[in-house]
């Protein structure tokens, strides 16, 4: 009993991990990268001193980003479609 819904517990989180994953990437029409507004440690992809998400040093550098629903950035106080 035990290992069979261990075993369904497993496969509910990859099958979500995989529809995460493919949702992202058909979102990424969507998206736009926005500069400025990442916290520490919670940045998309590389930046200018790393070449991984995740690893953003400060608050809100200008150099890192996070991918937002196009139209958001520009909104957010600090946020730029560019990097500074």
């Amino acid at each position: 009993m035990k290992t069979t819904l261990l075993s369904t517990a497993i496969g509910s989180l990859l099958m979500l991990g995989a529809v995460s994953m493919s949702a992202h990437a058909a979102d990424d029409a969507a998206s736009e990268k926005c500069y400025g507004v990442a916290k520490a440690g919670k940045n998309d992809c590389a930046g200018a001193a790393h070449a991984c998400a995740g690893q953003a040093k400060a608050d809100s550098s200008a150099k890192e980003f996070v991918k937002l629903p196009k139209g958001t950035c520009e909104r957010l106080v600090g946020g730029s479609l560019t990097a500074k």
